[in-house]
């Protein structure tokens, strides 16, 4: 357990588990601790955004994991992340994999714990982690967020017949600017010449048959589809 000195006020927590037993044996464990006040609530977006509307809640801990499906649900984090971004997000997992991983985090989580694999004494510090505004992840999941963002992101463009209709490079230019990128911020970040960029939106507007940025981003809401992709700074693929 963390030493805090005897000024320093306990940590306002929000706990929310649809399962009623682990939430019992969750605050069970957690009380425990004089350095946390546990406020507690079920997994649903209108009690979770009841119970953190006081400013006094610092950390919400959710476990997130369907209790039919097993399957975690990142929508309810998103809803908490965006009424209240200065609390801090835990999630509770039995299980990760890359895509969660990635999604967790953009969703708002601070970070990861799983149950399976850490002792249950870790959470106490890692709520006060998190507080501090530390990134709670081990290794494994450290390394799924670098390789995300080592990426480009890149969209393939198919047309019926599934026969590809842009170069790798285009497809990244596509992606980015479908993303809301300039051409400016598209050329740092590619490692090109904003002229070049220029280049690559006119031969991608004569290949698909479009004429402006707009037309652009909607061609590829409704055509493309995401893909991993190498990043290949500069070049003229």
């Amino acid at each position: 357990m963390e030493t805090l000195s005897a000024a320093s006020p306990p940590l306002g927590v929000l706990l929310a588990d649809s399962n009623r037993t682990q939430r019992e044996l969750l605050v069970s464990g957690l009380r425990r601790r004089t350095d946390l006040h546990l406020i507690t609530c079920e997994l649903t977006t209108d009690e979770i955004l009841e119970a953190a509307s006081p400013a006094a809640l610092d950390v919400a801990v959710l476990n997130v994991t369907h209790p039919r499906s097993g399957w975690p649900d990142l929508t309810i984090v998103r809803r908490l992340h965006l009424a209240r971004p200065d609390m801090a997000k835990i999630l509770l997992l039995d299980f990760y994999d890359r895509d969660l991983v990635v999604n967790a985090f953009r969703s708002g989580a601070l970070g990861l714990f799983c149950l399976a694999e850490s002792p249950f004494r870790m959470l106490g510090k890692c709520i006060h982690s998190v507080h501090r505004g530390e990134i709670w992840a081990n290794n494994q999941q450290i390394r799924f967020l670098l390789e995300t963002v080592s990426q480009v992101p890149s969209l393939r463009m198919i047309d019926a017949q599934g026969t590809r209709l842009l170069t790798p490079r285009e497809e990244q230019v596509v992606a980015l600017v479908a993303d809301g990128l300039s051409n400016r911020e598209v050329a740092a970040e590619l490692k090109l010449s904003e002229h070049t960029v220029k280049k690559y939106l006119f031969r991608i507007f004569d290949k698909l048959g479009i004429s402006s940025r707009v037309e652009l981003v909607l061609y590829a809401v409704n055509h493309g589809g995401p893909r991993q992709a190498e990043w290949m700074a500069g070049g003229t693929a």
